[in-house]
C-alpha cells in the first residue's frame, strides 16, 4: 500500500484476530505504533477482540488498562463488551460479572450478551437465567437473545425451559433465524440447511456423509449429542447432527471440488461444536483444507487441526 494509515493497520489487527492469530495481531498493534500512528477506540476493540478470540487474558487486562493513562481514550461500552467476551470466553465468570458490576455506566445488551454467550460456553445455566433476565430487559425483539437461552437449557436437560422461551417467543411473534450453510461452485452459490434433501445431489451427499461417519468413528470420533438441542433419544439426536448445514455444504465441496483446492464455507450462525469437531476429523481424513467462516471467527482446519485451537 502507498500509504498506511490506523484504519488499513485496524483492519489488519482485526484480521488477524478473527482467526485466532492474537499475539500476530498484537505484534501489529506494536508496529503499527513504531510507525508513529497512533491508535483510537476502533484500534482498541480490535486488539481486545484479538485477545479474545486467542485466549489472551492477561494482555487484554494490560491492554484495556492502559487506555486512559497512556493513550488518554476512555472505554466505551462495546470495549467493555470485548473484555467480558475475553474474560467469559476463558471460563472467569465471576470475574466477568465483578468487572460488569464496576463499570461507569449502566452495561447495555452487548455486554449482557457477550456474557451469556460465555452462559452456553461453559453451560452454568444458573447465572445464564439471571443475565437473560436482565438483557431480555433491554432487547426484547433480537430472537437471538431467546435462542441462546434456550440452548443453555437444552444442553442441560431443562426442556421445561426450552418450552418457555419458545411460548416468549411465540408471544413476541420472533421467529428463530434458520442456520445455513453456504459454498459456491462454478460462479453459484449453493445454501443448506439442516436435514436439507432438496438439492439435485443429495443421495451423493448423504452417502458420502455415511461413509465419512464410518471413518471418522474408526478414528476416535464421538458424536457430541450436546449439541442436538432436542428431547429425543441419542440415536435420533446422532442422526440430527449427521445432517447439519455445514456437514451437507463440505460433503457437497468434497464430492464437486477438485482434491487439491480448499473447500470454502459459510455459516450464518456460530458452528456448533460437534460440526467443529466432525469438520477436524474430515480434513484429517480426506486430506483436504477445510475453511469455515461462521458468524464469529474464521476456522482454518488442516490435517486434524483448526486454527482457532478450539477457543471460539
Amino acid at each position: 500500500m502507498p500509504k498506511r494509515n490506523v484504519v488499513s493497520w485496524s483492519a489488519m489487527i482485526a484480521g488477524y484476530g478473527m482467526y485466532g492469530h492474537g499475539q500476530n495481531a498484537l505484534s501489529l498493534f506494536s508496529q503499527m505504533q513504531q510507525q508513529g500512528l497512533k491508535p483510537d477506540g476502533i484500534t482498541f476493540v480490535c486488539v481486545l477482540s484479538a485477545c479474545s478470540h486467542a485466549g489472551l487474558v492477561n494482555e487484554g487486562w494490560q491492554y484495556f488498562d492502559c487506555m486512559i493513562p497512556q493513550y488518554r481514550i476512555t472505554p466505551k461500552e462495546e470495549h467493555y463488551a470485548c473484555m467480558v467476551d475475553l474474560l467469559g470466553r476463558a471460563g472467569h465468570l465471576d470475574e466477568a460479572q465483578d468487572f460488569i458490576q464496576r463499570m461507569p455506566f449502566q452495561p447495555g445488551a452487548s455486554v449482557w450478551g457477550a456474557l451469556l454467550g460465555a452462559c452456553r460456553i461453559h453451560g452454568n445455566t444458573e447465572l445464564g437465567e439471571s443475565v437473560a433476565e436482565r438483557l431480555l430487559d433491554l432487547d426484547q425483539e433480537n430472537p437471538g437473545r431467546y435462542v441462546l437461552l434456550s440452548n443453555i437449557y437444552a444442553a442441560a436437560g431443562r426442556w421445561d425451559g426450552v418450552e418457555k422461551v419458545r411460548t416468549m417467543m411465540k408471544k413476541r411473534r420472533l421467529n428463530k433465524t434458520p442456520g445455513c450453510s453456504l459454498i459456491e461452485f462454478n460462479k453459484k452459490v449453493y445454501t443448506f440447511v439442516v436435514g436439507d434433501k432438496s438439492h439435485p445431489h443429495s443421495d451423493k451427499i448423504y452417502a458420502l456423509l455415511d461413509t465419512l461417519a464410518g471413518k471418522m468413528k474408526e478414528a476416535g470420533y464421538v458424536p457430541d449429542t450436546n449439541f442436538a438441542l432436542h428431547d429425543v433419544e441419542e440415536e435420533v439426536k446422532e442422526h440430527s447432527l449427521s445432517s447439519h448445514s455445514e456437514k451437507l455444504a463440505i460433503a457437497f465441496g468434497l464430492i464437486n471440488t477438485s482434491s487439491d483446492t480448499p473447500i470454502r464455507i459459510t455459516k450464518n450462525l456460530r458452528v456448533c461444536g460437534d460440526c467443529h469437531t466432525a469438520t477436524k476429523f474430515i480434513s484429517k481424513i480426506v486430506r483436504r483444507e477445510i475453511i469455515v467462516r461462521d458468524s464469529k471467527r474464521f476456522h482454518h482446519f488442516k490435517e486434524g487441526f483448526c486454527s482457532c485451537g478450539d477457543y471460539w
